[in-house]
């Protein structure tokens, strides 16, 4: 029953953010004012290199005007001597690289986030692999009727200077980098995946594997027809459904692109029931997919797991389903047992399997 009133309340509230507009961006247009506080773990990260950046992404960046920029993440866990959070990575040290959620418009890696717990979490449970995360605070894109920011690829092209960060700055090995992220940020560590793996950059290898946490792979909502799809049949039981069914994370995604490109482009939606996707998920690195079968989105979920399965084999992809999950469970500190420790821990085994 308390799951049933939390998740009434958290469709009124996201219901309520999209119809005004209250998209709280924690600071992002000031991050100074949250590195005075060195508990927060704030760093800066500097835009990839410009020849990082190439073919049909390189194009569409140039459509969309973006380019490579500075920005900025927060370190969990262990610090330094003296408490200074970034130092380089020890010999064989691995490292949790994660990508926050919030459809693109909004939230923070920012400890005072929401997403926070997740990270905390992950650490705790995977503790005899990780000591330390970094989350990166990349691009919130945004459409009419705010001023039209920050569209794909620069959320892509944000997450590969966190990685070039993490590999050029720090001296992490790829292979001991596990890159996570949860709803948008599931989607966002789907196209670095995907990207690395077909440049196949020699000095930025991909990573040791990826966790996707309920990622949000149908931007263009095309699994939505059928009577029986997930957006319908699960309405009462999650609360994210307004992420899509608005048209504003698609919309400031796909940014001077025409509306179809969002289904027409796996890049935005590689689930999309539009496109033939084989062959474009080849040489992925190990997958770990956290699903709930409550989930508005899991259709798309269930889509991308299967398109996986076509271009890789079977042994690299983990796809866990928990029936009673909604969107995100991961989230729910307290109310969403016993599935959140049993996916947490879940977690940690696969990680731990890795190395």
């Amino acid at each position: 029953m308390t799951r049933t009133i939390v998740a009434w309340g958290m469709q009124a509230v996201v219901s309520s953010i999209f119809a005004v507009g209250a998209f709280d961006h924690f600071d992002r247009a000031n991050p100074e004012k949250e590195i005075k506080n060195a508990k927060l773990g704030l760093v800066w990260v500097e835009g990839v290199p410009t020849d990082f950046i190439r073919g049909d992404i390189a194009s569409i960046a140039k459509v969309n005007n973006v380019a490579p920029a500075r920005i900025h993440g927060y370190w969990y866990g262990k610090r330094d001597a003296i408490g200074n959070p970034g130092q380089s990575a020890s010999l064989g040290e691995k490292v949790l690289y994660y990508l926050h959620g919030g459809g693109y418009v909004m939230s923070s890696g920012s400890p005072k986030a929401v997403g926070g717990v997740i990270i905390r979490d992950i650490l705790k449970h995977g503790a005899e692999v990780f000591d330390r995360a970094f989350s990166l605070d990349y691009r919130l894109a945004s459409a009419a009727p705010f001023e039209a920011a920050n569209a794909f690829p620069a959320q892509l092209i944000d997450a590969l200077s966190g990685f070039h960060y993490l590999t050029k700055t720090l001296g992490f090995a790829p292979e001991n980098i596990i890159v996570a992220g949860d709803s948008a940020g599931g989607h966002l560590v789907i196209t670095l995946a995907r990207y690395l793996a077909r440049e196949s950059f020699p000095t930025l290898r991909s990573p040791g594997g990826i966790i996707l946490i309920a990622p949000s792979c149908d931007w263009a909502c095309t699994h939505d027809a059928s009577p029986t799809a997930s957006m319908k049949i699960n309405a009462s039981a999650d609360f994210c459904g307004m992420f899509f069914s608005s048209g504003y994370t698609a919309a400031a995604l796909r940014g001077t692109f025409p509306a179809d490109e969002v289904s027409s482009n796996a890049w935005y939606s590689p689930a999309s029931l539009k496109t033939d996707t084989t062959g474009l998920f080849s040489n992925f690195p190990p997958t770990c997919i956290i699903a709930g079968g409550a989930d508005q989105t899991v259709d798309g979920m269930r889509t991308f797991r299967d398109r996986l399965l076509v271009d890789n084999e079977a042994g690299k992809v983990l796809y866990s389903e928990y029936p009673d999950g909604f969107h995100d469970f991961i989230l729910a500190a307290t109310f969403h047992e016993p599935e959140r420790t049993q996916a947490l821990e879940e977690i940690a085994g696969w990680v731990k399997g890795l190395f």
